[in-house]
């Protein structure tokens, strides 16, 4: 049989370019794990290969070694090696101290890199109980409106992470900073939203390639 190859995929469901053109965060757990085994095996491609992982490893994916990876059909000890040593990695930054939001300004590292992306990018903060960044996820990509960034596709993982609070970002193409009536109602909406699940959003930080502005310091949250 001959073996099934990322390659024929559409470019927008190719894992590694996906990644590329929206950020790690826009990826499946599957898809992560498939670009870092970079390739499959005879009948797999990485993805199958990834998702044949996930499937046998579940939740302990992150503890299991290189013995019982290798024991998965099609991973070998060159590809187990890779992931343990991935995830002993993320472990180790983990474990380090994680930088503290106290101002607009300091959520600007995280959010920079949207700020002369060509479509809107509208990007969520998760933070624990200390105001600690715990991830940064990209939640649309396009025109911002209320129907497109929902309740659901903010707190889902905020949920997941036990964040305390949130800090939403987007970026205007334009290089204006000033809010639209579609920011101002998503602000809206999803501040209520967080009101009801007890998650905070703490600010709706808006950047551009002309600097930034914070929806709270201007008294619309």
């Amino acid at each position: 049989m001959a073996r099934k190859r990322i390659k024929d995929l559409p470019g927008f469901a190719r894992p590694r370019e996906k990644l590329l053109e929206r950020g790690p965060q826009a990826l499946s757990d599957a898809e992560l794990l498939a670009v870092l085994l970079r390739t499959g095996v005879e009948g797999k491609s990485a993805l199958d290969l990834a998702r044949a992982i996930l499937e046998k490893a579940g939740p302990d994916l992150p503890r299991w070694g290189v013995g019982e990876l290798s024991a998965i059909p099609g991973v070998g000890k060159a590809k187990a090696c890779q992931i343990v040593a991935a995830f002993e990695l993320a472990r180790r930054f983990s474990q380090r101290a994680r930088p503290r939001i106290r101002e607009p300004k300091d959520v600007l590292p995280y959010v920079q890199h949207i700020a002369d992306k060509k479509q809107e990018h509208f990007l969520c903060l998760t933070l624990n109980g200390a105001g600690e960044v715990i991830q940064v996820r990209v939640v649309t990509v396009g025109l911002l409106d209320s129907s497109q960034v929902h309740p659901r596709e903010v707190f889902a993982d905020a949920i997941a992470d036990r964040a305390a609070a949130v800090i939403l970002a987007h970026n205007h193409p334009s290089g204006l900073l000033e809010p639209t009536p579609e920011d101002l109602e998503v602000t809206r909406q999803l501040a209520e939203a967080g009101r009801i699940l007890g998650i905070q959003v703490l600010d709706h930080v808006i950047v551009s390639r002309r600097g930034f502005l914070s929806l709270r310091e201007q008294g619309y949250l």
